[in-house]
């Protein structure tokens, strides 16, 4: 089976890691950023996006490796557009209840937890050793980072993004597009667009 990962740097080197461990034969990066590239790591690199539209039918799978939500999300969408199948890569390490939901082109990485009833929305990020518990919702292209914590029933928006280390209160809501920094210990609601920093968390002076 031949993988094309759009987004050649560390987050997709990690990406390509998990793939190849789950059984894929072969995984070729395209990239926009780095037009000189040829490989990636172990892997080669082989054009960038309109490159890979051309050739999304030469793929099982496709995924977007890139850690900017928004970018990701634009990028994720005109492969679909174009007819790419996208697969989701769970690490083999990671523990995904059978009661949760993952959506396409989502990443878990190795030692990450996702709990019962939790729902992992399309091309969104589960870090290493995050844990998303019972009932949460992960919005569409947002990212919990290494070691970060969702408690139970914490909606986390589309495109949000929770630092390495940061911890969500149960049952609050993180909104769209908004910034929980490293470390941060969120005690209540984030609005939408807002970065937080701290802990408790607060919002990050302008």
């Amino acid at each position: 089976m031949n993988l094309a990962v759009l987004g050649a740097r560390g987050h997709g080197k990690v990406v390509a890691d998990a793939a190849e461990l789950l059984g894929w034969d072969s995984v070729i990066f395209f990239d926009d950023a780095w037009p000189t590239l040829k490989t990636n790591g172990p892997w080669v690199v082989d054009g960038d996006t309109s490159t890979l539209l051309n050739r999304v039918a030469d793929f099982d799978g496709l995924v977007v490796a890139i850690g900017n939500n928004h970018i990701r999300a634009e990028k994720q969408n005109r492969l679909s557009d174009a007819g790419g199948k996208l697969v989701t890569i769970v690490h083999p390490t990671a523990v995904i209840s059978p009661y949760a939901s993952i959506g396409d082109g989502v990443v878990v990485f190795g030692n990450a937890v996702v709990n019962a009833c939790a729902v992992i929305g399309s091309g969104a990020i589960v870090n290493t050793g995050a844990v998303v518990e019972h009932d949460c919702t992960v919005g569409e292209f947002a990212h919990v980072s290494p070691n970060a914590a969702l408690a139970g029933g914490v909606n986390l928006g589309r495109e949000a993004w929770v630092g390495a280390c940061a911890s969500v209160r149960q049952l609050l809501m993180v909104g769209a597009g908004a910034i929980v920094g490293m470390g941060a210990v969120v005690t209540q609601d984030v609005p939408p667009g807002l970065t937080v920093i701290g802990s408790p968390a607060k919002m990050l002076s302008r």
